[in-house]
């Protein structure tokens, strides 16, 4: 088997997961390959993503490990196997890595958790909104990029249409729905795309108000992917120099806290509603 020459998050996801297990019960990474049948290099290749493995092959490994969570078990058994193509996959080497990896993501998720202060979540962005947003990069991008950028975006939707639909709450801070990307017409439709968004019944929008004051992340722009089993969560933030990833139990727990927190201070549903509706007549 030719190993993967570049994993992607949910790949070294599931691996990091089995090296957390292998580490939990003290086995070294030559003894868990002797339990197993198989050389060491395999075992470090799984848990770096470089190589899949059979279901079959995934149980014996849990069973070595002592894993008792059954939850867990059978969501690590839903990602052995083969490489799945995704929708995503048709943009491979034509827009960034990082866009294909939370699209994915995204997709194998159970439910969604952002937080966004100055943006509007990317799922959610209209055409001309993305456009607008993407036409001020430093240096410019080429316009091949930019609109294969827009259509990758775009396609994001559909995991809330899917089914089964996956479970999406996002918060929004207020001063990322009075910026006027686009100029007024595009930056009223895009609230209002906004506000279509919310009446899905899998969709909770909550604005966070300015008289919220400070609150924890301020400023950053978040993505908590929850799997069917905590352990598989991934929680992602925009730097300046790409998406980075947190996978730690603790960096998960608090990521979970944090979330919870910026959540007590937003405005509610109907509540949130209302303050969109309001700015749109503003504008």
């Amino acid at each position: 088997m030719a190993p993967r020459q570049a994993p992607t998050i949910r790949q070294r996801r599931f691996g990091a997961e089995l090296r957390r297990l292998r580490e939990a019960v003290g086995l070294s990474a030559p003894r868990a390959a002797e339990l197993l049948g198989t050389d060491r290099t395999t075992i470090s290749n799984v848990e770096a993503g470089r190589f899949g493995i059979s279901e079959q092959r995934l149980r014996r490994l849990a069973s070595i490990y002592e894993c008792d969570d059954p939850a867990l078990i059978e969501a690590l058994a839903a990602m052995t196997g083969g490489r799945k193509t995704g929708w995503w996959d048709e943009y491979r080497g034509k827009v960034p890595p990082d866009f294909l990896d939370v699209a994915e993501l995204e997709f194998h998720a159970h439910s969604l958790r952002t937080l966004q202060t100055a943006h509007i979540p990317g799922m959610f962005q209209i055409e001309d909104h993305a456009r607008a947003l993407f036409d001020l990069f430093i240096p410019a991008l080429p316009r091949l990029e930019v609109e294969l950028r827009i259509a990758q975006r775009l396609a994001r939707h559909a995991v809330l249409t899917k089914e089964p639909a996956v479970s999406y709450t996002g918060l929004i801070h207020e001063a990322a729905l009075h910026m006027q990307v686009g100029g007024r017409h595009v930056a009223k439709a895009q609230l209002h795309q906004l506000l279509e968004e919310s009446e899905r019944d899998n969709v909770t929008l909550q604005v966070i108000p300015f008289s919220a004051g400070g609150f924890p992340m301020a400023g950053d722009s978040v993505l908590y992917a929850a799997a069917e089993s905590t352990h598989l969560d991934t929680a992602q933030v925009d730097s300046p120099i790409g998406a980075v990833f947190f996978d730690s139990p603790t960096q998960l727990t608090n990521f979970r806290r944090r979330l919870d927190a910026v959540e007590q201070v937003a405005l509610n549903a109907q509540q949130s509603r209302d303050a969109i509706h309001e700015i749109i007549r503003n504008l």
